[in-house]
């Protein structure tokens, strides 16, 4: 599995999953959180482009709706409307 792949699959099972679960429309993920949370080291390049992706959208049933922050920054918070599965 890919980087980029295990990314997706982290960030939808530790925020995506579970704000579903909750029924929220909307879920804001900052990705300086997922890489710290997956224990990556220098790899905020391959997080910011892992989540932002029309991949990561189809896939698990989202839809980016607002990124704000510098490129490949910790401080990038990404935000998905939720859509029903």
């Amino acid at each position: 599995m890919k980087l980029a792949d295990k990314i997706r699959d982290f960030a939808y099972k530790e925020y995506i999953e579970p704000a579903r679960r909750k029924g929220l429309e909307k879920i804001t993920i900052k990705a300086g959180d997922v890489h710290d949370k997956m224990g990556l080291k220098n790899k905020m390049p391959a997080v910011c482009g892992a989540l932002g992706t029309k991949i990561f959208e189809c896939e698990y049933k989202i839809k980016l709706i607002e990124r704000r922050g510098y490129t490949n920054a910790k401080n990038v918070y990404f935000t998905f409307e939720i859509w029903e599965p």
